[in-house]
């Protein structure tokens, strides 16, 4: 577990990598030895942002658009050279915070199923050769629902749970693994914007924590790390909740 080259040699796109956990992610794979993608949209200044570290090398994509996600895998693998870790973590953004399980849940989760399927179709082809083919798949943050969305909180990591177990099933026979992580109330830059506007559910958040704290991205890139490496061979078809704990309310 301690080893800094324990994904040397090892090739890695990372989605919505320009700050919040996907940077985070970036950085803790380079760090431990992995050559990696940093995949963001044109405002966000990822490639910029990733300019003087060795390792990283920031790339401008649309990250809404399926088709230009099998374009972004393609430009990966050819700067890459290969690709045998895959983080997919799509930013959804909503005017506020969702409420209910209701039909605007669903299309939101129907859009994520959709581009994370585009990634992966694109990925496995080039995946399968690889020694240590992962993908990894990141939840909605606790603060992409209102205070008392508990059910909706739980249905959108249900669904992602269905198409990680569905994704390990079809990638076993390669040796490619397929997990998910489900985070709970991270500071991101989003999650700060969306406590700046609702201090209530903030707090509701650090109360339904038995850790009384919000997380920090790099809590989330410990866990991707580990899904990323050859301690987690044996791991797939799951998903690991890292929020500190969940209290009832």
């Amino acid at each position: 577990m301690g080893d800094p080259l324990r994904l040397y040699g090892l090739n890695a796109l990372v989605l919505n990598a320009a700050d919040g956990i996907g940077e985070a992610i970036a950085r803790t794979l380079v760090k431990h030895g992995a050559t990696v993608i940093a995949a963001d949209t044109s405002n966000s200044g990822v490639v910029q942002h990733f300019a003087s570290v060795k390792g990283i090398t920031g790339h401008v994509a649309n990250l809404t658009d399926p088709d230009q996600l099998a374009v972004l895998v393609q430009d990966a693998v050819e700067k890459l050279g290969g690709l045998d870790i895959v983080v997919n973590d799509f930013l959804l953004k909503q005017e506020s915070p969702l409420a209910k399980a209701d039909d605007a849940l669903e299309r939101v989760l129907r859009t994520r199923a959709t581009l994370t399927m585009a990634v992966c179709r694109a990925a496995l082809p080039h995946m399968k050769t690889s020694p240590a083919g992962r993908i990894i798949n990141i939840g909605f943050l606790r603060s992409f629902f209102a205070a008392d969305a508990d059910e909706a909180s739980a249905r959108a990591e249900q669904d992602l749970a269905n198409l990680t177990r569905a994704l390990a099933v079809e990638t076993a026979e390669f040796g490619i693994t397929a997990n998910y992580i489900q985070p709970g109330a991270v500071m991101t830059p989003e999650s700060r914007e969306a406590f700046r506007k609702d201090k209530a559910l903030r707090d509701h958040c650090i109360r339904s924590s038995a850790a009384r704290r919000l997380g920090e991205p790099v809590d989330i890139a410990k866990v991707a790390l580990f899904l990323a490496s050859d301690d987690a061979v044996f791991v797939s078809g799951t998903g690991v909740a890292v929020d500190g704990g969940r209290m009832g309310n």
